[in-house]
């Protein structure tokens, strides 16, 4: 079986392979640290809720604005393929087989 690395000497392929795991693992390092933060942040956040009660009431608010606008958005998107439907059966009254 053929694959790209077959045409490569010895010392190539393990070149290639010793760069690969460098990868990998400079790509796992990111990631863990990434992790980290991102575990800091959180903390820090609830940490900033905790003594700001506030700041979390403000943040729910919002929070539940965002919400309401989504659904809000979803029913017009909904209502207006009802509309479309609505519209078509008066269509098909006057013209039968339109919309068929």
């Amino acid at each position: 079986m053929y694959n790209e690395y077959d045409d490569l000497s010895f010392e190539e392929q393990l070149h290639l392979t010793e760069s690969m795991i460098r990868q990998r693992h400079n790509q796992q390092m990111f990631l863990r640290r990434n992790a980290q933060l991102f575990h800091q942040e959180l903390d820090l956040e609830a940490e900033l809720l905790a003594e700001n009660p506030e700041l979390a009431q403000t943040i729910h608010a919002l929070n539940m604005q965002e919400i309401q606008s989504n659904q809000q958005g979803l029913q017009n998107v909904l209502g207006s393929e009802e509309l479309a439907s609505e519209e078509q059966s008066v269509w098909s009254k006057f013209f039968p087989g339109l919309g068929e």
